[in-house]
């Protein structure tokens, strides 16, 4: 396939939804638009509104075709989620993963879920285990379970919907689903002892080409016909695919929105443990990439609102008078998920740049902790919103004495689907090393937190 000028990117995050288009020949996002990803609380379960999603995707690659001309199509979306289907549809509404529904069924499952040496997935709890929707959905909606005809992991459905094709892929496979063998490539025991081999189409590579967008889809969009649509890709591994192959093993990628993914290619899965959501994801060439995560962006959002840049006299003042954020605010998941969130200070009689130098301290922590984990590599990339932070960065730095580069590309996600169909043209631009926060306070700051941290 010839390299296509431009590829429109389909990148569904649990909060946002974006369809950005990538010019290959200089590899930079040229234009963008993008929509809440709210959740449909009706019957019969909080569910993804995949009618507004699709509305969305039409309408969006409609206008970017008339402003630029769309030559080919890549898909990227959050995991924990996938489609039930019949060749007519939706079987079942698409789960939203945050729903209690599948703890419902939580010892059942227990029982037939594989170990963690076999999947590296921990057991997770709301729906953040597909496996552990799946089997909720089977034994909760039963005549409609049995309808099914289909298992596609959420990327994999975007591109049916596309293309008519169906398809299943390892990163969304990979992705704490319980439904992925990493180190023997291939389903896990749950797959066979549930019977659902039958339902998961074939694994194609997340590169592949599934086919050419609908003549439907060209006719409501303007796209053209014979349009290439790509399989698609997890949204943490689409941030990892532009470093592989780029850096000394092992190396760190920190992909950050509503949740902080860290990542470290080449490391051991050694220092894994599942009681603190730190699990194997797959990258796109099928190989295990230990990984720690927490809701990093939820609770930013959740502490922080807007994110008033601190100045250097709050940084000050935070850290000389040990102005702390302790896990966590978003219980279960997460680095140290039986912690209940607290302050050591009351937020209300703070600043807006203290609170912000507190929380995004307190994120540079739990991402030290969270390394511990995966693994630490020779440098450190942070991609996404964090990027944006100076202070995490610079915090990130000196707590790890590791080279911290902050990306300057706001959509690595974006960029890193559009390598699927196309490789990065023009100059590679090498992000300049983050400064490590020179502050006399930070070590008894750190120490203090953690032992705090522990209580």
């Amino acid at each position: 396939m010839p390299t296509p000028a431009t590829v429109a990117v389909i990148d569904i995050g649990k909060t946002n939804a974006k369809v950005v288009l990538i010019d290959t020949a200089r590899g930079v996002q040229i234009d963008a638009l993008s929509m809440p990803n709210k959740v449909v609380e009706g019957a019969p379960y909080p569910h993804a509104d995949v009618d507004g999603l699709w509305a969305f995707i039409l309408a969006s690659l409609k206008t970017l075709n008339a402003r630029h001309q769309v030559s080919a199509i890549s898909i990227t979306t959050h995991g924990a989620t996938g489609a039930l289907v019949t060749a007519e549809g939706l079987a079942l509404p698409v789960l939203d993963y945050e729903y209690r529904g599948p703890e419902e069924t939580a010892g059942e499952y227990g029982k037939v879920r594989p170990a963690f040496a076999e999947s590296y997935s921990p057991l997770l709890p709301v729906g953040l285990n597909l496996g552990a929707q799946i089997f909720w959905q089977a034994r909760r909606f039963p005549q409609e379970f049995a309808n099914v005809t289909a298992i596609l992991a959420y990327p994999q459905y975007w591109a049916w919907r596309l293309t008519g094709v169906m398809a299943s892929e390892v990163t969304s496979l990979g992705c704490h689903t319980d439904l992925w063998a990493p180190d023997q490539k291939t389903f896990s025991s749950l797959v066979a002892k549930e019977g659902w081999g039958r339902l998961f189409p074939p694994v194609r590579p997340a590169a592949s080409v599934l086919g050419p967008i609908l003549p439907a889809i060209a006719a409501a969009t303007g796209v053209p016909d014979g349009t290439p649509v790509a399989c698609g890709i997890h949204d943490s591994n689409a941030s990892l695919l532009p470093h592989l192959g780029q850096h000394e093993t092992p190396f760190t990628v920190i992909s950050t929105g509503t949740w902080t993914i860290c990542m470290t290619v080449g490391g051991s899965t050694a220092g894994l443990d599942p009681e603190r959501d730190s699990l194997a994801n797959v990258d796109a060439y099928g190989r295990p990439v230990p990984t720690a995560r927490f809701m990093g962006g939820r609770e930013f959002d959740l502490l922080a609102g807007s994110g008033h840049p601190p100045a250097e006299a709050d940084i000050d003042r935070v850290i000389e008078e040990q102005i702390q954020v302790l896990p966590t605010f978003v219980p279960g998941v997460g680095t140290f998920p039986n912690s209940e969130g607290r302050w050591t200070h009351s937020p209300e009689k703070l600043n807006a740049g203290e609170r912000t130098a507190a929380v995004s301290l307190y994120l540079a922590l739990v991402a030290e902790a969270a390394l511990s984990l995966c693994g630490i590599g020779r440098q450190i990339i942070v991609e996404g919103p964090l990027a944006r932070n100076a202070l995490f960065g610079q915090a990130l730095a000196a707590l790890t004495g590791v080279g911290v580069t902050a990306s300057a590309d706001a959509t690595g996600t974006s960029l890193g689907a559009s390598l699927l169909l196309a490789p990065v043209g023009g100059e590679a631009e090498e992000s300049p090393a983050v400064r490590p926060l020179d502050h006399k306070g930070l070590t008894a700051y750190r120490q203090a937190w953690l032992e705090r941290a522990k209580a």
